[in-house]
């Protein structure tokens, strides 16, 4: 495991770090009763990391905005799928790789990108992007991430750098530039946030990023000539809500989009797209990649869950571009879905942030080895050899068909 990387802003705010590493990188240890949690699924990791962290870290981390209708609805929506498995198919193992945007997947899973990973961990960033690298999943570089993309390449595997549109072009370009000088092998535009969702918790805890955390890709003239989301922070406002409005530009257009194409020969792919005409003009500007998604049920409430919407998409791309899910995975078996209806794989958020409260690489990497065998056991119990198979299961949503081939 990589040693305890703390950047220039200096160390984290103490209840942070005793809370966020207590027990140390035993993996699942701490109990209140003083006995050893055992995680037998990776929504076991929730309730354990939820009573490692501060509380208003936590609510960042868990809220969606508004009354949460459609972060809830994220969950329910894997809950109402149904799949229709098959026997008798003759293999005796079932292989889960994935080509994922050209990078070579051990499972058809990429670690999302997420902000301000020191919060959670003293090792943060680095420490979840190698528990990628060990576990080979592509990992997701937030561009609001607390260790910058150097540091966090050092970890290797496959990288992937997250960008959003913000006023100032010439940021974008030069953050493009450097993920080109490191080997990301995507870029990931998020285009679902003209602003940030009004996220309740957030505001009621008048959250602000601990000291010491800091969106380490930026520079100080880039912020504007200040810090961050840090500091005080009046009653009733977001420190995180109130830094973004300064930094992103809302009017990003289709135009902007084919303007950062063209500025790399990096495959871009663009972050959260629920409908399909917008699928289909975003596979007409030749995108590798779309990801359905609903930020994880943080911007619009009262929007679509992305599994609702995800066959939708598939069928309007037509293969001409990948397509993953992201917003409510938590699960192998959701993983299964997914694939059953037409991705190329899925992203994985919060869990992901679980694995690392509960000992940095090594619960990151819990997590993404109990995802695996979560996604083995589905597979096998669904006769699924390999993801071909699994695109080909039949899926109901109570009496509905969702997706898989026409019944014989």
């Amino acid at each position: 495991m990589p040693g305890r990387v703390v950047p220039v802003g200096g160390p984290l705010n103490d209840s942070v770090q005793v809370r966020s590493a207590d027990g140390g990188e035993a993996v699942g240890s701490g109990a209140a009763d003083g006995s050893a949690e055992v995680l037998v699924s990776v929504a076991d990791a929730e309730q354990v990391a939820r009573l490692r962290l501060p509380a208003p870290v936590w609510d960042f981390i868990a809220g969606g905005s508004g009354a949460e209708l459609t972060a809830r609805a994220n969950l329910a929506a894997f809950d109402d799928i149904y799949l229709v498995p098959r026997v008798m198919r003759g293999a005796r193992a079932c292989d889960p790789a994935a080509m994922l945007i050209g990078c070579e997947a051990a499972l058809p899973v990429a670690v999302a990108p997420i902000a301000y990973q020191r919060m959670i961990h003293p090792d943060g960033e680095v420490a979840l992007a190698a528990a990628c690298a060990k576990a080979r999943v592509p990992y997701t570089i937030a561009m609001l991430s607390s260790m910058t993309l150097e540091e966090i390449a050092q970890a290797g595997g496959c990288l992937w750098l997250q960008l959003y549109w913000l006023r100032d072009r010439g940021v974008v370009t030069e953050l493009v530039r450097r993920a080109e000088a490191v080997g990301c092998r995507a870029l990931v535009l998020t285009v679902d946030v003209p602003e940030l969702g009004r996220r309740l918790r957030d505001l009621r805890n008048a959250f602000t990023v601990p000291d010491g955390v800091y969106p380490a890709n930026l520079t100080h003239r880039d912020l504007g000539g200040g810090t961050g989301p840090a500091g005080p922070t009046a009653p009733g406002q977001s420190a995180v809500a109130s830094h973004t409005a300064a930094l992103f530009d809302p009017s990003l257009s289709w135009s902007d989009v084919a303007w950062l194409a063209g500025q790399t020969s990096v495959p871009l792919v663009l972050k959260g797209i629920l409908d399909a005409d917008d699928a289909r003009h975003a596979a007409d500007l030749g995108v590798a990649g779309i990801v359905v998604s609903n930020h994880g049920g943080r911007q619009l409430d009262g929007a679509v869950p992305s599994i609702t919407a995800l066959p939708w998409i598939v069928d309007a791309v037509a293969g001409r571009c990948e397509v993953f899910l992201d917003s409510g995975v938590r699960s192998g078996l959701d993983v299964l879905k997914a694939v059953a209806l037409g991705a190329n794989g899925v992203m994985l958020g919060r869990p992901a942030l679980w694995g690392l409260a509960l000992g940095g690489a090594a619960g990151a990497g819990s997590i993404l080895a109990l995802l695996t065998e979560e996604l083995r056991q589905a597979m096998t119990l669904a006769g699924c050899p390999d993801l071909s198979a699994a695109r080909a299961l039949r899926a109901m949503q109570r009496l509905g068909l969702l997706g898989g081939p026409a019944a014989t």
